[in-house]
């Protein structure tokens, strides 16, 4: 992957979305490369998403205003010199990336860490790019709160 150029990196506005940009800002600069940021958003209409906003145009400002958000909160020393292009592109996300995706060097993505239920009952964006890009597909982990070791006991026989 030395002469990877062009990474693509999935927006969404979570944790995984935010460490996927990092990352792929950071590839870039040490490759000289170069980052698309991209945004799928809906107005659909289905019942159990979010509601967001009131009308396409506003649902289309929202996806608009988080990318922005999203890049700015990258490090300054991070994207120096790296080019950061941005797109908001109405459609579902899985095909949204894969499309944007089909000519790059890089497709990068966050995971949720969501439940296997989770994956089951709603399915995963990371997993249905991993089966249709055509580039390769990087999935940054959100990393989870190691669980606490067990107590001493309070009183020992």
């Amino acid at each position: 992957m030395e002469n990877m150029r062009r990474i693509i990196v999935g927006i969404d506005g979570s944790e995984g979305g935010r460490r996927a940009l990092q990352w792929a800002v950071r590839e870039a600069a040490s490759r000289g490369g170069t980052v698309q940021a991209v945004i799928a958003w809906r107005w659909d209409g289905i019942e159990g998403r979010p509601v967001i906003a009131t009308s396409p145009s506003q649902q289309r400002a929202w996806a608009t205003q988080t990318l922005a958000h999203e890049i700015e909160s990258v490090p300054e020393h991070h994207r120096a010199g790296v080019t950061i292009a941005s797109e908001a592109v109405e459609g579902r996300p899985g095909d949204v990336l894969t499309s944007v995706a089909a000519d790059a060097d890089l497709l990068v993505l966050g995971s949720h860490g969501h439940s296997r239920v989770w994956h089951t009952v709603l399915g995963s964006v990371s997993e249905e790019c991993v089966r249709k890009a055509t580039c390769p597909v990087l999935v940054v982990p959100v990393p989870r709160e190691a669980p606490h070791a067990a107590a001493e006991p309070a009183l020992r026989a």
